[in-house]
């Protein structure tokens, strides 16, 4: 029986439930959310500053002992450079730039005299293109007090945080679904299974669930792979040895995103039906801005859903 991909007089209705579901949460957690990530970050900033005597000394050395800087150095810039800008300004490789950017570390197999001539290049860039409204002290050449440190941290912490809120947000929220999904199971008498306890999706035993479960598919190709699904509940009812209710949480603060995001869960399902068979249990857990538009695309691809603000649809589902 379907839960509410074929309920579509409804759709307009949990549409704007669900939109103000979610900004009702957003206005209560995002600024806490995000002070707490400035103060982490402006931390950082400073530790970077140190690093580089406040930008004063970016030179190839400094760089190679602490590549993690780079991240903080892109936006104390005027403008702030992307990754793909710098790669392109300073002429050095992609690899370089994204590894100390990403992972902190310095490519391992990159030949020396290549790697200090590219992290030469990268300072020149950086120093050429310091913004010196908030680093003051590079162009009077002053040493820089504890405050005028900690006013330029705080706002290059923002120019960082500014990049990084949506998955900020998006993680918090995804926390949250489950915790919901969680609270909601466990009141029912359902058993949690704790990441790490061997968890197999076959092997799950009636009236237990867990969260973030590799399950093996089979791809086009012949080859197998694991892809992860949010949750995995096995209905109290349900046959040892046969599979579980798979949910994928889903949140989104804007239509636009939702509509470029909306071919992953048609991939992910049709990977999950050409390995186990098209009755395959699959819905997805939706809190946010999703329009018809992107309803529509989902029930003609076959998945339904259960809205957060609605979530004893869940029971609809056999559990």
């Amino acid at each position: 029986m379907a839960v509410n991909a074929d309920k579509v007089r409804m759709w307009k209705a949990d549409v704007a439930a669900s939109v103000d579901f979610y900004n009702e949460w957003f206005l209560a957690f995002a600024p806490k959310a995000y002070r707490e990530t400035r103060q982490e970050t402006t931390e950082h900033v400073k530790a970077a500053l140190k690093a580089t005597d406040n930008m004063r000394d970016i030179s190839p050395e400094v760089l190679r002992s602490n590549p993690g800087v780079l991240s903080v150095l892109r936006m104390a810039t005027a403008p702030p450079l992307a990754v793909d800008r710098l790669i392109g300004l300073a002429g050095v490789p992609s690899n370089l730039v994204k590894a100390m950017g990403t992972h902190g570390k310095i490519p391992p197999r990159m030949a020396d005299a290549d790697l200090m001539r590219a992290l030469e290049s990268i300072g020149e860039m950086i120093e050429r293109l310091a913004d010196k409204d908030i680093l003051a002290w590079l162009e009077t050449g002053k040493t820089p007090g504890k405050g005028d440190v900690y006013r330029a941290a705080t706002i290059v912490a923002d120019r960082l945080c500014g990049a990084v809120a949506n998955p900020i947000i998006r993680n918090a929220q995804e926390k949250r679904q489950l915790a919901a999904v969680k609270g909601w199971l466990e009141t029912r008498g359902y058993t949690y299974l704790a990441t790490g306890e061997g968890t197999t999706a076959d092997g799950m035993k009636p009236g237990t669930f867990c969260f973030h479960l590799n399950v093996p598919v089979k791809q086009e190709s012949g080859r197998k792979v694991n892809i992860p699904v949010d949750a995995a509940i096995m209905p109290k009812k349900q046959k040892v040895g046969t599979m579980p209710l798979f949910i994928e949480a889903k949140s989104a603060g804007d239509f636009a995103n939702t509509n470029k995001r909306r071919k992953e869960e048609a991939v992910k399902i049709a990977q999950l039906r050409s390995t186990y068979g098209r009755d395959i249990g699959f819905i997805l857990f939706l809190c946010g801005y999703f329009d018809s538009g992107y309803l529509g695309y989902e029930a003609a691809e076959g998945i339904d859903w259960v809205w957060e603000h609605r979530i004893d649809d869940l029971t609809k589902c056999g559990l």
